[in-house]
C-alpha cells in the first residue's frame, strides 16, 4: 500500500528563541556558546527503537567538533577571528539549535507518532546534516591554529556530513506501513491477529501495561500540539488502536490509582474558578450560552429551566425578552484552555467533539468498539472480584474519555453487568470494585441517551441509591450522589429520584457525615432536585435547611445557593426553618463571595418578605448589618446590589414601625429610587 511521506504532517513546534537568530557573541564567547551547545547535543541519548542510526550518528557529530571547539579554546593565539570564520561560527550556532529541538522533539514526543512522521523526520535530519556539510566545506580551516589530530577530526566530520542521505531505516518504514495496514484493516471491522499487534509493539518498546498507558497520555497531548486537522483525526485513530491492543496484550490492570503526576484530574479534586460555574448547576460549563438578560449559563441547565415554564433569568428575576440561546464562544475557549492546564477532561454534552474539534474516525470508533467488548465479555466471564475490579477500571477509563466510548459500552449490555457490582457485600468485601463500579455508571450517564439506559435498566437506580446510602468508601457514595445529579437532568427523572425518601435521606447524611468533596457532590445533587417544587417540600421536611446551614461555613456558595432555591420555593415551612439562619447569611453577606453574596441577599429578601415583622426584626439585630448592605450595594454583582437595596428599604419601613404588608408590597417598588442613592 502506497501512503506518500507527508500524509502525517510534522506537529505545531515552538522553536527556542534563538534557533533561528544568529548570536552577538564575540571570538571567543562565540566559540563557547558552540561548545556548551555541542556538549548538550553530545549528552543526549540517541532515539530508541525508531531513527536510531539518523540521531546517533547526530550525536557523534557533535561529539567530534566539541574537540574541536574545545581546541580553539585551549589555543591562547587564537584570540581574534577573521569575519568569514565568525559568520561560519554564527552560522553553525543556528544549525546546532535546530539540530537540539529536532532531537528533543523526536525523544520526547509519543513513539507512534514518531513513527507516521518518520520519512519528513528523516529529511528533517538530512536537511540539517547538508547545511552543517556546507558550512564545514567554506569554513576556512586553514586560518586556525589547530593541531594536526583535529584537524583531521575535523575532516572526517566534514566527510560524513557530505556523504548524509534522506532515506528511512527500511525497518521504520516496514514498521510504519504494518501499523497504516493494521488501522485500515480496523476501518474494515476487521479484528486485529494478537500476534501483529505484539510485533508491533514490541518493536516500538511498547511491552507492558505502562509503558502503553504513557503511550496514550503522550498521544493525548499530541493532539492538542497540532494545527492540522488531518493529524489530529490521525493521532485520534492511533489512540483508539493502542487502547485496543493494550486491553488485549496485556489485560486489565487498576495501578493507575497509583499517584501519578501525569494523572488527569477530576473535578472534585480542584477549585473550579467560580466564572467557570453554571449559576444554576454549580458545576463547570460545558456549552456556555447567553440569554436575553446577558447572563450565562450551561445550555443544558438552562434549557431546563425554560422547557420547566419559566421565562425569567434565574439569576436577575428579568423577564426575558426571548428564549433564544447564544453561544459564548469566548469562555468556552477559555474553559477549554483551564481544563487543559488541569489536566481536566473536557467534553461538549452530548456531542461526539472534543473540545480539541477532534471527531472519531472510522478507524477509532471501530477500535473503541472492539475494546469495549472485549471488556464487556470479559467483565461477564470474570474468574474472581480482583480481574472484575480490574476489567470494571479499565472501563470506567474508556467512558470517561469520549460520547462514542460510553454509547458503545451501554450498548455492549455494560449496565446490568456493573449493577451486579454495587451491592453492599461487594463493597464490603471489594470496595474498590464498588467504587469503579458507581463511577463507571456515573461517566455513562453523561451521555443523554444513557440515562434512560440506566434508569430502565432493573436495580441499576435502586443498585445507585444503596451505594449513596451504604457505600463502603467516601468516594463510592459521593459518586453515588453525583451519579443521581446526572440522572436528574432529566426533568421526569428529576421528579420521580425527588420522590423517593432514600435519596433525600442519602444526600443529608453525605452532606453531614462526608468529606468536603462528598459534601459538595451531595449539595449540588439536592439543589439540583430542588429545582422541582413538589421536591422541594419534602428536602425541607427532611431537614435541608438545617443541613446546609451546618456546612455554610465549609461550601458557603453551595449552601447559601441551596438555600436561595429552597426558601423560594417552599413556602411557609421553609421560612419557619430559615428563621435561624438569618445570622449566618448576615456574615456570608460580610464575607462570602460574589456569588455567595448574591445568593445570601436573595434569601434574605424572601425570607423578610414571607416571615413577616419578627423575622425582619431578627435580621435588623445582626451587628452593623445596614452598613454591611450598603457595601453589597456598593461592590456587589448587579442581582447582589438590587437585591442588597430591597433589604435596606425593608429595614428602614421596619424601623419606621410599618407593618409587614407595606414592607413587602412596596419594597420591590423602591429598588431604583435606592439605588440612585449609592455612593460614588
Amino acid at each position: 500500500m502506497a501512503v506518500s511521506p507527508r500524509v502525517f504532517p510534522p506537529r505545531k513546534r515552538w522553536p527556542s528563541t534563538g534557533s533561528s537568530i544568529s548570536p552577538k557573541f564575540a571570538d571567543l564567547n562565540l566559540v563557547k556558546s558552540l561548545l556548551s551547545l555541542s556538549q548538550e547535543i553530545s549528552a543526549l541519548k540517541p532515539l530508541q527503537c525508531l531513527l536510531i542510526q539518523k540521531s546517533l550518528s547526530t550525536i557523534n557529530k557533535s561529539k567530534l567538533l566539541a574537540i574541536v571547539f574545545e581546541e580553539l579554546l585551549r589555543n591562547p593565539v587564537s584570540t581574534s577571528f577573521s569575519p568569514s570564520i565568525l559568520l561560519c561560527f554564527e552560522e553553525m550556532y543556528i544549525v546546532f539549535q535546530r539540530i537540539k529541538t529536532l532531537m528533543e522533539d523526536c525523544c520526547s514526543g509519543s513513539k507512534m507518532w514518531l513513527l507516521m512522521r518518520i520519512q519528513p523526520l528523516a529529511n528533517s535530519f538530512h536537511e540539517l546534516t547538508l547545511e552543517l556539510s556546507t558550512l564545514l566545506d567554506i569554513f576556512p580551516v586553514n586560518e586556525l591554529d589547530l593541531s594536526q589530530d583535529v584537524e583531521e577530526l575535523f575532516v572526517l566530520v566534514r566527510k560524513h556530513c557530505s556523504q548524509s542521505k534522506p532515506s528511512v531505516d527500511p525497518r521504520d518504514d516496514s514498521l510504519r506501513r504494518d501499523v497504516l495496514a493494521l488501522l485500515h484493516q480496523i476501518k474494515k471491522e476487521i479484528v486485529p491477529h494478537h500476534l501483529t499487534l505484539k510485533q508491533i509493539l514490541d518493536n516500538l518498546g511498547l511491552r507492558d501495561q505502562s509503558s502503553c498507558r504513557e503511550e496514550i497520555e503522550c498521544l493525548q497531548d499530541e493532539i492538542q500540539n497540532q494545527i492540522d486537522e488531518k493529524s489530529k483525526l490521525d493521532i485520534a485513530s492511533l489512540i483508539g488502536l493502542l487502547r485496543y491492543a493494550k486491553c488485549v496484550l496485556f489485560g486489565s490492570s487498576t495501578t493507575q490509582l497509583e499517584p501519578d503526576h501525569r494523572r488527569r484530574n477530576s473535578l472534585s479534586e480542584i477549585a473550579v474558578p467560580a466564572d467557570f460555574r453554571c449559576p444554576i448547576s454549580l458545576e463547570l460549563m460545558r456549552d456556555p450560552v447567553v440569554v436575553a438578560s446577558g447572563q450565562t449559563y450551561d445550555r443544558e441547565s438552562i434549557n431546563q429551566w425554560i422547557e420547566s415554564g419559566h421565562n425569567t433569568c434565574p439569576k436577575t428575576g428579568q423577564t426575558l425578552a426571548h428564549t433564544n440561546l447564544i453561544p459564548n464562544r469566548a469562555l468556552r475557549n477559555l474553559i477549554a484552555m483551564w481544563c487543559r492546564q488541569q489536566r481536566v477532561p473536557f467534553e461538549t454534552v452530548g456531542s461526539n467533539e472534543k473540545v480539541s474539534g477532534v471527531k472519531a474516525t472510522k478507524a477509532a470508533f471501530e477500535a473503541t468498539k472492539m475494546t469495549v467488548y472485549f471488556l464487556v465479555n470479559e467483565l461477564s466471564v470474570s474468574p474472581s472480584m480482583e480481574a472484575a475490579n480490574a476489567v470494571t477500571y479499565e472501563l470506567r477509563s474508556l467512558a470517561k474519555t469520549d460520547s462514542d466510548s460510553r454509547a458503545c459500552i451501554a450498548e455492549a449490555g455494560a449496565i446490568p453487568i456493573l449493577v451486579r457490582c454495587l451491592g453492599s457485600g461487594v463493597g464490603s468485601e471489594h470496595p474498590n470494585l464498588q467504587v469503579n463500579a458507581v463511577t463507571t455508571i456515573l461517566n455513562l450517564s453523561i451521555l443523554e441517551a444513557n440515562k434512560t439506559r440506566i434508569m430502565e435498566t432493573d436495580g441499576a437506580l435502586n443498585g445507585v441509591i444503596d451505594v449513596l446510602r451504604f457505600g463502603a468508601t467516601w468516594e463510592a457514595k459521593g459518586n453515588a450522589a453525583a451519579t443521581i445529579f446526572s440522572l436528574s437532568g432529566v426533568h421526569t427523572y428529576r421528579k420521580r429520584l425527588g420522590r423517593k425518601t432514600r435519596v433525600i435521606k442519602g444526600l443529608m447524611d453525605l452532606t453531614k457525615d462526608g468529606p468536603t468533596n462528598s459534601k459538595r457532590d451531595a449539595l449540588v445533587t439536592i439543589l439540583n432536585l430542588a429545582g422541582d417544587r413538589e421536591t422541594v417540600g419534602r428536602l425541607v421536611e427532611g431537614g435541608v435547611i438545617e443541613t446546609v446551614i451546618g456546612v455554610i461555613n465549609v461550601l458557603p456558595e453551595e449552601a447559601v445557593t441551596i438555600l436561595e432555591a429552597v426558601v423560594k420555593r417552599g413556602g411557609l415551612a421553609a421560612i419557619a426553618e430559615a428563621y435561624n439562619s438569618i445570622k449566618k447569611l448576615g456574615v456570608i453577606l460580610r464575607e462570602g463571595s460574589d456569588t455567595a453574596r448574591e445568593s445570601a441577599a436573595a434569601s434574605l429578601v424572601t425570607i423578610c418578605r414571607k416571615g413577616g415583622l419578627e423575622v425582619v426584626a431578627k435580621l435588623a439585630a445582626v451587628p452593623s448589618i445596614e452598613r454591611i448592605i450598603w457595601e453589597v450595594m456598593g461592590t456587589g454583582t448587579t442581582r447582589a446590589r438590587r437585591k442588597a437595596a430591597v433589604l435596606l428599604r425593608i429595614l428602614r419601613r421596619w424601623s419606621a414601625g410599618l407593618d409587614t404588608n407595606d414592607v413587602v408590597d412596596s419594597s420591590v417598588m423602591s429598588v431604583g429610587t435606592l439605588t440612585t442613592m449609592l455612593p460614588a
